[in-house]
């Protein structure tokens, strides 16, 4: 099958999810820069869980360009991701709204091991269909920083309940990690 479809279904789904996120973003009543502190925690949530969603449509973009189509097994492990990232909104305004408490904070670093978890079982995916001398098998190689964001994720949901903050810094020290991009597999195919 082509890769055609899913990577224009994957694109229109990350479009929503960022609409939605950005549609959760209340419009303050009064027309003065006071009026948009008490959303901060909202803003500063959004701002995250965009950038997050940025590194994975970038990250996802990279992957279809290093492989030439898509099986059954495929379509299933992106929808298995896409699922993932769809409850992003949901976990961005609940921790949002609720000024970064423990259980949002938590569950949102659930929804983002998740998501790991559910990009690398599309990496394989890919790897298996295209094999191990593939162009995507040689650029993942080991997966280094793949893993280290779930172990750091791993770390911070604990920590979520003794410091929230804390947790959350953990959250951006991954997606830090991560918007340097990913060269790995660009690097590989030809220009």
């Amino acid at each position: 099958m082509s890769k055609d479809r899913l990577e224009a279904f994957s694109d229109g789904v990350l479009a929503i999810i960022i609409t939605i996120m950005v549609l959760e973003l209340a419009v303050p009543h009064e027309p003065n820069l006071a009026a948009l502190l008490p959303l901060l925690p909202t803003f500063l949530s959004y701002m995250l869980s965009f950038v997050f969603l940025g590194i994975y449509w970038n990250n996802h973009h990279h992957l279809l360009q290093a492989i030439e189509y898509v099986d059954g097994r495929v379509l299933w492990a992106n929808l298995h991701l896409l699922f993932w990232l769809s409850l992003i909104p949901f976990v961005t305004a609940w921790m949002g709204e609720n000024n970064f408490a423990a259980w949002p904070v938590a569950v949102y670093g659930i929804i983002l091991v998740l998501a790991a978890i559910a990009y690398f079982i599309l990496t394989r995916a890919l790897i298996a269909l295209h094999g191990r001398d593939s162009v995507l098998a040689h650029a993942v190689g080991r997966d280094f920083k793949g893993k280290v964001s779930v172990v750091i994720y791993l770390v911070a949901i604990p920590l979520a309940f003794v410091n929230a903050w804390l947790a959350g810094g953990l959250y951006v020290l991954v997606a830090v990690l991560w918007l340097v991009p990913d060269r790995r597999i660009e690097q590989r195919l030809p220009h």
